[in-house]
């Protein structure tokens, strides 16, 4: 009787799949990038997101005899509320929305090149509409609208970085609350050594005057300045770049 072949029939190997690539957020700031100052706070609100950072001024020069001239080619019109962000050194520079919606619509194909599913404008400003092939998310009405969920019928003041925005800012916000509202001054780009004494100068400042809530309303507004806002306010606090950046998680995952 001749011996039966027992060999197991192996089934072919698959080959292993490769890993599916994280779903990618542009960040597209109308200063420069990269924002090393946002990044400790949007991570931990986006994880298993890949941040693609762009930013509208990233091919200016702001250095030597070259940076009076690119600050004069980009600053806003006489009467213009000024657009207030961060240069890639920590600081700060004022821009008007002519001079920065092109390099705005550059810097968000940029991000989109580099496979952003969905992009974020780090800025609370009003911008017209800008070209994108993927959702583009504005600062600004994600922002308004959270806030007006949240606030109802009660007054609120808003943190802005500059003097010059004081009076637009209220009005934008005032369309929007039906409650009272109005606005203090504190930069988020200032020096280092005064900055959170400033935002809790303001933060005090706008509850003495009544409000109930108070609204950070700058993308360069850090937990650490919401942090200070709270302690001399002891008022909640609403700070726009967690706004923002939460939407823009829900939006990247309804995406991916």
């Amino acid at each position: 009787m001749d011996d039966m072949d027992t060999t197991e029939t192996v089934p072919p190997e698959h080959p292993a799949r490769a890993p599916a690539p994280a779903p990618a957020l542009g960040l597209v700031t109308i200063g420069q990038a990269p924002r090393a100052d946002l990044r400790p706070d949007a991570e931990p609100l986006l994880p298993g997101v890949r941040l693609v950072e762009h930013g509208a001024l990233d091919a200016e020069r702001f250095d030597g005899d070259a940076e009076a001239a690119t600050r004069r080619l980009l600053a806003p019109e006489d009467g213009e509320a000024p657009l207030v962000s961060r240069l890639r050194d920590g600081r700060s520079v004022l821009l008007g929305h002519g001079a920065i919606v092109p390099r705005i619509t550059d810097a968000v194909a940029r991000a989109e090149r580099d496979g952003a599913a969905a992009t974020l404008l780090l800025c609370t400003g009003r911008f017209p509409a800008v070209r994108a092939r993927q959702p583009l998310l504005f600062a600004e009405p994600l922002v308004q609208q959270a806030v007006a969920a949240t606030v109802g019928t009660d007054p609120v003041g808003i943190v802005c970085p500059h003097p010059d925005q004081a009076e637009d800012v209220s009005q934008r916000w005032a369309e929007l609350l039906p409650g009272r509202v109005q606005a203090a001054t504190a930069d988020p780009y200032g020096p280092a050594e005064r900055v959170l004494d400033d935002i809790a100068a303001a933060a005090r400042t706008l509850v003495d005057r009544g409000s109930s809530w108070l609204v950070l309303d700058c993308i360069g507004y850090t937990e650490q300045m919401r942090t200070a806002a709270l302690r001399a306010a002891a008022r909640p606090v609403l700070l726009a770049r967690a706004i923002a950046v939460r939407m823009a998680a829900e939006v990247v995952a309804a995406s991916a």
